[in-house]
């Protein structure tokens, strides 16, 4: 049964417990600490800090992502000169900033998408004549792998690391409206869906530690090497962003995919392993995917646990494109379906969140919250590409690094308000509920209603060659290697000990 637990005594039970153990190289790249930290919530808030930070830079601007689109709009309701679109705003800070240089890399499969851009391929040309402004495509990954980081470091004294791309069709408010006519995409002006995610800000050594990271993605997929950033004083705190944290250590763990001269690195998989076990009470989960077969091994293994945690995931109710269509979907309703097999208690519940008129809004987070302690926040999908494959990047801070109970408080207080979201309720309205039930499952089933809301995810069943090919995961291997092997059935739910095996 799961126990009630009133939010105060969570957080005394966070700052109780013993802090994960971390081991560089192997579920951690680095751990420094963050001077201050803060848990930003969709694009819309984003792209606007972003540009305030961006407009403080006085050395070094580092863009990673896994799609940059110069025409995004980062500000809808600015006062000041500079641009508020994203290319113009760069060229402007060259312009103003004579010691400041730019660094950009994305992932060069999206090279192609430029083309189509309107004034984005001149701008390039622009930009490929100034010696202060850098715009590279990344292509050192294994084949079929994507570089799928998404870093923004300034002066490596600030940095963000999360789930958002600066491209379009990421912009939203936390209202998700069904219509809102500021959701178009460049050029065309064509209206997109409803979209969630999210990132974390980072001062001080993390920040530091995330610019060595930039430095060294660029190093691989650029071959040249880049100083660390000289800009006294250090970037300022975006002014009007509150640091949910102070004086946290936060663990950087990454995926990087075997390639050249450069080692395969399974930190994130390892970190979400370790997570999952640790967990007493429960795991809230946002992810665009529940397609990774150890993940779900490691939350078959608690499930067979009398009185163990209870998982809640949160993801779109379909997928985007071929690849999830043929891929990912299928893969989650086999993983649903063995994972239904032991979960006697009923512990385990995938959520999809809607509009008022129904409309799928789409999760493109990835979230992951345990007991109330643990916060982690990043790029790494919940499928084997980003345990294996793609370069990925996650940050996770523990509060039982923190005596006094306030990150606790504060990590309960950041899932409750994600809940509220989703839910379309107050977040006072979730923290009366979990405290009554003590479970979120519970709460979610007492506060959902018509309209706005988070509806139980009933998977569709496979098709024969969908079940093929999710078995197989040949369009979703776990490792470089694995994707030149030719295809074997039941692969991805090797090692769970269903009826599949």
């Amino acid at each position: 049964m799961l126990t009630e637990s009133h939010p105060d005594s969570a957080a005394a039970a966070s700052t109780a417990a013993m802090p994960l153990p971390l081991e560089e190289g192997r579920n951690c790249w680095q751990v420094a600490k963050a001077d201050r930290a803060a848990f930003i919530v969709d694009a819309e808030d984003y792209f606007r800090i972003a540009r305030k930070a961006m407009l403080s830079a006085r050395a070094r601007i580092m863009l990673i992502g896994w799609d940059v689109d110069t025409r995004i709009r980062l500000d809808h309701e600015s006062d000041d000169e500079a641009p508020d679109d994203l290319g113009p705003l760069l060229s402007w800070l060259v312009k103003t900033r004579p010691e400041l240089e730019i660094h950009v890399l994305a992932w060069n499969a999206a090279a192609y998408k430029f083309l189509g851009r309107g004034s984005t391929i001149f701008r390039l040309a622009t930009w490929a004549r100034h010696r202060r402004v850098h715009f590279r495509f990344d292509s050192a990954h294994p084949r079929e792998a994507s570089h799928h980081q998404k870093l923004l470091v300034i002066d490596d004294s600030l940095a963000f690391c999360g789930g958002i791309d600066m491209t379009g069709s990421r912009w939203d408010t936390r209202d998700h409206k069904d219509d809102d006519p500021r959701r178009r995409r460049p050029t065309t002006g064509r209206h997109y869906g409803p979209w969630h995610d999210t990132i974390m800000a980072v001062d001080g050594e993390a920040a530091r530690a995330l610019g060595e990271l930039g430095r060294l993605r660029w190093k691989i997929g650029c071959n040249e090497d880049l100083d660390e950033a000289q800009a006294p004083p250090a970037a300022p705190w975006p002014e009007g962003l509150k640091a949910d944290f102070r004086d946290m250590p936060i663990a950087i763990a990454r995926t990087r995919g075997k390639v050249t001269n450069w080692t395969e690195v399974r930190e994130i998989e390892a970190l979400y392993v370790d997570m999952i076990m640790a967990a007493k009470r429960f795991v809230y989960l946002e992810n665009q995917y529940f397609a990774s077969r150890v993940v779900a091994q490691a939350v078959e293994r608690r499930l067979k646990e009398k009185g163990g945690p209870e998982f809640l995931v949160v993801s779109p109710s379909s997928g985007m494109g071929w690849l999830d269509d043929e891929a990912m979907s299928p893969a989650r309703a086999e993983l649903m379906r063995a994972l239904g097999e032991a979960d006697h208690e009923k512990r385990f519940r995938i959520y999809n969140p809607l509009t008022s008129n129904g409309e799928q809004i789409y999760v493109h987070s990835k979230v992951m919250i345990v007991d109330d302690r643990m916060l982690r926040v990043g790029s790494a999908n919940l499928n084997n590409r980003s345990m294996g494959l793609d370069s990925e990047c996650d940050v996770m801070l523990d509060a039982a690094n923190d005596p006094s109970g306030a990150a606790a408080k504060t990590i309960a207080r950041i899932r409750s308000d994600l809940m509220a979201e989703h839910l379309d309720v107050s977040v006072e309205e979730v923290e009366r509920s979990f405290d009554e039930t003590g479970s979120l499952i519970r709460t979610i089933e007492a506060l959902r209603s018509e309209g706005r809301t988070l509806a139980p995810f009933t998977p569709e069943e496979p098709s024969d060659l969908e079940k093929t090919l999710a078995h197989s995961e040949s369009l979703d291997p776990e490792s470089a290697c694995d994707s030149f092997e030719p295809m074997a059935k039941h692969r991805l739910l090797r090692g769970m000990r269903g009826r599949f095996r």
